[in-house]
């Protein structure tokens, strides 16, 4: 018996184990369903381009065929390894802006605008540079500026200044605008993944144990309360019971699955792969929202780029002399935040991630040569997909329809457009004049407003933000309400990016580390809520064993 049951050990789960094991008294069981973070390209930051084929750290998901993509299966790499996506991922510190907490707040998610989540990123955060109004310097997570950076990046924030936009070196300050490097979550040029900063400091705790290799098949229900998992390890399934709540950060495809598998989700659907419904709650899996984003690439003239660096001296230089050199790099250097004429109010609308190597098929298709690519996405996407069961096994993984480019307008792909077409002016800048190659993706630099949507079609990727899919909301209809309790089901919780109810203009980790940071304050009543008399109104149709 534990007080808590966590059901995953990401951006999310990790803090959650930390924040809760503080109280001596309170036993906290966190289950994982990949290994340990032992690998070492997992903690030299610029390993995340040989993370790409570990498939013992990552779930390797496929989307359904994309009917606005060619039909063409996307794949959407998400972390399964202690520290989840924070610990493959490229380590960009960005927030959003605060008017993108201000919708959700706007959208029902009461409490949630940026006032109230601005002291949970200050909390959360170790910034090198110091403490301020709008940063902190005193938490487990270490936000730093690069060690090294390539000169093609430099290069790359000339070319934004020559194009007429601003410098900007905080992309977390007063205006997210401009061209500058990104801050990453590194420790003393290490990556710095939130089992590194939160799980780690708490692992010697006696009331915390953490599981591996754990696979949680499905949540324990009776009579309306969440009362513990059942999961499988070493080839047999072991039942943990939890004396006060269950907490579900599996991530926005997970989380969703495991309701569902657990006899929660839309009644219809469960029924048809033979679940026992327990809560009809129709938005379980929908709302799915991620960043498209579309990689032009070019070839260097300069063999100046990471595409044949020597990943033996690399290793030899991070790991031997201090984490300095290319190793500490988080290979996505520099980026940009756009307002583009397509913009509806103040935000910038397009994110750009630039990186002086040859990334095609998230580096999957090794290319011949030197070059560098740019990654511009959307920001806002209107499109909605879904996550849905394929069936009712939980080794299978769920269907993802992520329904890119589907909004009835066509805005989503009239803005990729755009960032087609400003990946394209950037690259022309006097900037890149000394390093300017032949073209690859697109070909040619004259492509028509319709070619370029040919070329989108062919090539858009994800930029790995999937969330939404277990929205946050005071509506009945919304999957948790604002204080992320499952509605329907009493002791059960569910904190990550799926509780998102629209996507933020940005990186989606520090988000998700602000949420749970917040919700282990919720967890533990340090914050003030709604009267428990108008949690007990709550109208949702609670199903009695139908099969």
């Amino acid at each position: 018996m534990y007080d808590y049951l966590i059901i995953g050990a990401g951006s999310a789960g990790c803090v959650l184990a930390n924040r809760l094991s503080e109280d001596p008294d309170c036993r906290v069981l966190l289950l994982e369903a990949g290994p340990r973070d032992w690998h070492p390209f997992i903690h030299m930051p610029a390993g995340l381009a040989k993370l790409v084929g570990q498939k013992g750290v990552n779930w390797n998901y496929d989307t359904a065929p994309e009917p606005q993509l060619n039909g063409r299966r996307l794949w959407w790499p998400r972390g399964k390894v202690l520290g989840g996506s924070s610990s493959i991922n490229a380590m960009c510190y960005t927030r959003g802006v605060a008017d993108d907490y201000n919708d959700w707040a706007a959208q029902g998610a009461d409490g949630w605008d940026w006032s109230h989540a601005l002291p949970y990123f200050k909390r959360a955060e170790r910034n090198a540079r110091g403490a301020g109004a709008l940063h902190g310097a005193e938490g487990p997570l270490y936000v730093s500026d690069l060690r090294y950076t390539n000169p093609l990046s430099s290069a790359f924030i000339d070319a934004g200044q020559q194009a007429g936009y601003r410098r900007n070196d905080d992309f977390n300050g007063e205006d997210q605008t401009g061209f500058g490097f990104y801050q990453v979550t590194q420790k003393e040029g290490a990556r710095c993944s939130t089992a590194v900063a939160y799980l780690g400091p708490a692992r010697g705790r006696p009331n915390l144990k953490v599981v591996t290799g754990a696979l949680v098949r499905r949540v324990l229900l009776e009579n309306g309360r969440a009362v513990g998992v059942a999961y499988a390890r070493g080839g047999r399934e072991i039942k943990a019971r939890a004396a006060r709540e269950v907490l579900l950060s599996g991530g926005a495809i997970n989380s969703p699955q495991l309701l569902m598998l657990s006899g929660i989700g839309p009644a219809d659907h469960l029924r048809r792969h033979g679940i026992t419904v327990k809560v009809d709650s129709p938005q379980v899996g929908q709302n799915l929202q991620d960043h498209l984003d579309i990689c032009t690439l070019q070839y260097s003239t300069q063999r100046v780029t990471y595409d044949r660096t020597s990943e033996l001296k690399t290793a030899y230089d991070y790991f031997l002399r201090g984490h300095s050199g290319p190793g500490s790099s988080n290979i996505a250097e520099a980026g940009a935040f756009v307002r583009s004429p397509l913009a509806p109010d103040h935000r910038a609308d397009i994110q750009l991630h630039f990186v002086p190597a040859m990334l095609d098929d998230h580096g999957r298709n090794r290319l011949a040569g030197d070059g560098y690519t740019l990654h511009a996405c959307f920001l806002r996407p209107r499109s909605r997909g879904r996550i849905s069961l394929n069936n009712a096994d939980p080794r299978t993984n769920a269907r993802i329809e992520a329904n890119y480019l589907s909004d009835p307008d066509g805005f989503d792909l009239k803005m990729m457009v755009e960032c087609a077409k400003l990946s394209r002016e950037l690259f022309a800048q006097k900037a890149f004049d000394a390093y300017r190659g032949a073209l690859i993706y697109p070909s040619r630099s004259d492509l028509s407003d319709n070619e370029l949507v040919e070329f989108i079609r062919a090539k858009a990727e994800t930029v790995y933000h999937p969330s939404g899919t277990c929205r946050m909301g005071s509506d009945e209809a919304s999957v948790v309400d604002p204080q992320l309790r499952v509605r329907g089901v009493e002791g059960l919780r569910v904190i990550d990016a799926s509780v998102m109810p629209q996507l933020i203009g940005g990186n989606t980790n520090a988000p998700t580390i602000m949420i749970a940071e917040r919700a282990s304050d919720l967890i533990r009543k340090l914050i003030e809520t709604e009267p428990a008399s108008e949690r007990a109104v709550e109208s949702l149709t609670v199903a009695s064993a139908v099969g």
